[in-house]
């Protein structure tokens, strides 16, 4: 039996998304390429409401990829990582990797960085990149972007923000010109509900400007080659060409949708999960800063979440367990995609039904 997928991503694809894999190949310097990528960056400028400093790339890789990418384009000297769980931290990770300083600004798991310890560290001119995980799904906690994009734009405009927003983007409320980000990225496999494969950024035209000044930017990593293969919207290597086709198609559900319907359902989602997990369990992340497409619960009542999979599979659910040292403390709940209240409220129900709550 297939299970469908709650966890923190990949999440469940529907068939009408699989079957756009099928489309017969196509060569990717052809002009039907070039025609299928421009119709997909016109849509995510839409969808996006991206200014004309500002334009999409789809690159064939895991979002993670853009970890390097910054740490080889966008870092001149040295980056200020905000972390506050498994995978800010391996931002940073990536950045030194890639040969260049990065001071942790560490805060506790579930905890964000708020604003003023940024301005704190960035008063010091040290660092001309600052990183954030806007939706740290290893702990379910949500960033404060928008406030931490506002004060970088106002008080250090030469310093770039990057965000990954891998498990947030096509669910949360992912606008740059709200936020005044240079960089933000996401994967296809969580809320953009395709399979993986691809990765998504929105890159602002200062970002490419900076890459122009660092060296040694790489080959699959230059921000400034992949730009300039964008021009004639194609990519500077094959690329994954069967989901591109998938990506189209999930712009126009998107598009058809609306940006503002996207986010209430996603946002309707995680308040009638999380209203579930504060009656029987506790919510991990700080209050205030609990992620829309993904809650991470504390584990209160010691349930064995291996078993509670056994039953739901039976069922024909899945959910998530803690990731890296929360895995035996919390579970997690990923609520991202195509799925929707009721579904929600279903899954649900049978955790009560297995577990035995009232």
């Amino acid at each position: 039996m297939h299970k469908k997928l709650l966890i923190p991503g990949p999440t469940e694809v529907s068939q009408e998304i699989l079957r756009e894999q099928t489309h017969p190949l196509i060569g990717h310097r052809s002009k039907e390429f070039s025609q299928l990528y421009a119709g997909i960056t016109e849509k995510l400028a839409c969808f996006f409401e991206l200014p004309s400093d500002c334009k999409p790339t789809v690159t064939t890789a895991s979002g993670a990829l853009w970890f390097d990418i910054v740490g080889r384009s966008i870092v001149k000297n040295k980056a200020l990582v905000c972390v506050n769980g498994a995978f800010s931290e391996r931002f940073g990770d990536a950045i030194q990797a890639c040969g260049k300083n990065a001071d942790f600004l560490e805060v506790e798991w579930g905890k964000v960085v708020k604003p003023d310890a940024i301005a704190e560290k960035l008063e010091t001119g040290e660092y001309d990149t600052v990183t954030v995980c806007h939706n740290e799904s290893s702990t379910g906690a949500r960033s404060p972007i928008h406030e931490i994009g506002k004060l970088i734009r106002r008080n250090y405009p030469d310093v770039m923000l990057a965000v990954d927003s891998v498990s947030s983007m096509a669910g949360d409320k992912i606008l740059p010109a709200e936020i005044g980000c240079d960089v933000i990225f996401a994967s296809t496999q969580k809320c953009f509900a395709l399979p993986p494969g691809l990765a998504v950024a929105l890159v602002s035209d200062r970002a490419v400007e900076r890459a122009k000044q660092v060296p040694n930017r790489g080959a699959y990593t230059d921000l400034v080659e992949i730009f300039k293969f964008e021009e004639k919207h194609q990519t500077p290597s094959t690329p994954n060409i069967p989901m591109f086709y998938a990506l189209n198609k999930r712009m126009d559900l998107l598009l058809e949708e609306t940006y503002d319907k996207v986010y209430q359902r996603h946002k309707d989602m995680a308040e009638y999960t999380q209203q579930w997990a504060k009656k029987h369990f506790e919510m991990f992340p700080e209050q205030g800063f609990e992620s829309i497409t993904v809650s991470c619960i504390k584990n209160t009542l010691g349930k064995s979440v291996k078993e509670l999979n056994e039953k739901l599979g039976e069922k024909g659910f899945s959910i998530g367990n803690g990731y890296g040292k929360l895995k035996e403390e919390t579970f997690r709940i990923g609520h991202m995609g195509e799925w929707n209240t009721a579904a929600i409220k279903q899954v649900l129900a049978l955790i009560d039904e297995i577990w035995g709550l009232n």
